[in-house]
């Protein structure tokens, strides 16, 4: 973090940062010229003109059709110029990377824990490369939070029922503050935690260290997800090729589903989630309801969710194409 004590703004640590605050300070800078501009030209005025003060009040002028196109345009100039800086930088944040590292952050009341793609996991602590973009793929266990990193300022709502994601590049090693910057109970202010920026070398050997701290080398998050699958049985219903008892999952992510109802889906991690806890809201053509909600909903959490669907996204994935005739699906 910073040496002074006494600091305007958050380090500078990700490819965000100077932009963020360079339309901040812009934003910032036009609000106190204008208002001084506004204010001053005020009192100058109620100086000339107050009562008792002489003055030439003949011939009063009713309107300036120069300044007033000079007040009306130039600040909608200014204003349209900030919506397009802001909007390029909004969609450049929202535009995930194709090739970034990834973990996993399950927000509770209150604490954050992380799922490395290796198996490795964390609480309150997000270990990550320097130079390379990080994925962030977020849920909720209980309410609404929001994961926030002042020194890269990045934030976004980390929300229960579906998945939300985020991303950054780091630049340089340190230690960054984690906030949850939505207030989300008694504890919200205690919701906090730290990322550790390390060398691409120091990464690595971080991640050698920390599987080695297990006397098993820990499952990634796929080989978990798979135990997982044959633990429930989930393959009774769900083998490599479609059969009567449910079609298989195989090459699922990113196939468009076709429901009993007529609608159309294209498969990815919000429908893989909701087909396991709530298998019954949208039933793929050609099959009914008969795989058990009870035995999912109540008995797996967000973290062995997760572990599933890392399982599933494993056995390959389609690219939706609309002349790609509509595969069977999940359920």
């Amino acid at each position: 973090m910073g040496n002074s004590w006494l600091t305007f703004q958050p380090e500078k640590a990700s490819s965000f940062a100077g932009q963020v605050d360079a339309l901040f300070y812009v934003i910032t800078a036009l609000t106190i010229f204008f208002t001084a501009a506004v204010g001053i030209t005020i009192l100058i005025l109620v100086n000339k003109y107050k009562r008792g003060k002489k003055a030439d009040r003949s011939n009063p002028v009713h309107d300036h059709q120069l300044i007033e196109a000079i007040w009306t345009f130039t600040p909608l100039v200014m204003a349209l110029a900030i919506f397009v800086w802001s909007t390029n930088m909004y969609i450049h944040m929202r535009t995930m990377p194709k090739h970034s590292y990834e973990a996993y952050v399950i927000g509770k009341q209150w604490m954050w824990h992380i799922q490395h793609p290796n198996g490795i996991r964390e609480n309150n602590e997000l270990t990550v490369p320097a130079g390379q973009p990080v994925k962030l793929t977020m849920i909720s266990q209980d309410v609404i939070h929001a994961f926030y990193v002042p020194a890269f300022r990045s934030q976004y709502h980390v929300v229960p029922g579906r998945y939300t994601s985020m991303w950054f590049t780091p630049t340089k090693p340190g230690s960054y503050h984690i906030f949850c910057n939505m207030l989300c109970g008694t504890q919200h202010s205690e919701m906090v935690g730290k990322v550790n920026v390390l060398s691409p070398k120091d990464f690595a050997a971080w991640l050698d260290k920390s599987g080695n701290r297990f006397t098993e080398t820990p499952k990634t998050l796929a080989q978990a997800g798979e135990q997982l699958f044959n633990d429930m049985r989930c393959g009774t219903c769900h083998g490599v090729e479609n059969t009567e008892r449910g079609p298989s999952l195989h090459n699922l992510l990113g196939s468009t589903r076709v429901f009993t109802n007529g609608a159309t889906q294209v498969a990815d991690e919000d429908y893989l989630r909701e087909s396991m806890i709530d298998p019954f809201a949208r039933i793929t053509k050609g099959y009914s309801n008969t795989m058990p909600v009870y035995v999912y909903k109540k008995q797996i959490n967000e973290e062995q969710i997760r572990n599933i669907i890392e399982y599933i996204k494993s056995l390959g994935t389609t690219k939706p194409a609309s002349s790609q005739p509509a595969p069977a699906g999940l359920r």
